[in-house]
């Protein structure tokens, strides 16, 4: 008896002890590259109905590119987001209702287990023309690259995992670029074409899911000018539901809040609602 309790226990350490070993003992990946494409098309149509409504056509188009590194203690993070989106009303005509890019990019040198020396940057800007539809005629408040943003600055970068960080940047620069007919807007002085600001950057990314086929993930950027405005606080925050119907079809929305006070003197607020296609144009894990 004594010896099959010996043997049981030696095979339970051995089976152990491989476990253990084969665990440690798992590759982990160099890159992970996610590219995601979704389309969402709405329609609205109406004929002699009584309550009124207008005949609506809109479409937008998003794509999300996630670059992931890891070797060693380097890690780098990379993220291209990017929208566009028109609406046609019967009687108005064209107009946009979403138009995005921005790339964001975080390299880290890990310290500890969770922490690492980082150097963030990120790029933001819109493809055409925006316009304040409340005034006649329509006035043009933003154009291509005007304004557009470069941001870049040292700092401390805590990752969890691919899906939960969290980076404090407390001496980073930004610039922002217009061109000449905006001179003298979004914090740019009058007869130049490019502000610089030296600041407080945190930023932050937490993605989950809320159930077996809904997931949620929240963008956040807070930043606080040391040169001008002190005290100010920018802040942009996205946050996307994704409800999956099937492996490509899925309904999204999306509640984006932004309050700067160089590019407005409200609070901006942008919500999107819709079913529509998405694809994995790119979905790659290398060794």
């Amino acid at each position: 008896m004594k010896r099959l309790f010996l043997f049981l226990l030696i095979l339970c350490s051995f089976t152990t002890f491989s476990q253990k070993k084969k665990k440690e003992a798992a590759p982990q990946p160099k890159w992970k590259i996610k590219g995601r494409f979704a389309f969402i098309f709405n329609q609205s149509s109406f004929s002699n109905w009584a309550s009124g409504g207008e005949n609506t056509i809109a479409g937008n188009f998003n794509v999300n590119y996630d670059f992931n590194y890891k070797q060693n203690n380097i890690n780098w993070d990379t993220r291209l987001i990017t929208g566009y989106g028109l609406s046609h009303l019967s009687e108005k005509g064209l107009r946009k209702t979403d138009d995005r890019f921005e790339l964001n990019s975080v390299l880290g040198i890990k310290t500890t287990t969770y922490w690492f020396f980082s150097f963030i940057s990120n790029f933001k800007t819109q493809y055409t023309k925006g316009f304040n539809y409340k005034k006649e005629p329509k006035e043009v408040v933003s154009d291509f690259l005007s304004p557009a943003y470069l941001t870049f600055g040292p700092g401390m970068l805590w990752k969890k995992t691919d899906d939960l960080n969290v980076n404090i940047a407390p001496a980073t620069a930004r610039y922002t670029f217009v061109n000449d007919v905006f001179s003298g807007q979004f914090g740019v002085d009058e007869g130049r074409n490019t502000a610089f600001s030296l600041g407080f950057n945190l930023s932050g990314y937490y993605k989950f899911n809320l159930m077996k086929n809904i997931q949620m993930e929240n963008i956040l950027t807070l930043y606080s000018d040391y040169l001008a405005n002190v005290g100010n606080v920018d802040t942009d925050y996205q946050t996307n539901i994704r409800f999956k119907v099937n492996k490509s079809i899925k309904m999204l929305m999306t509640f984006q809040t932004i309050i700067d006070d160089n590019a407005s003197s409200r609070i901006q607020f942008r919500q999107l609602f819709g079913l529509g296609v998405n694809y994995n144009f790119h979905d790659k894990v290398t060794y």
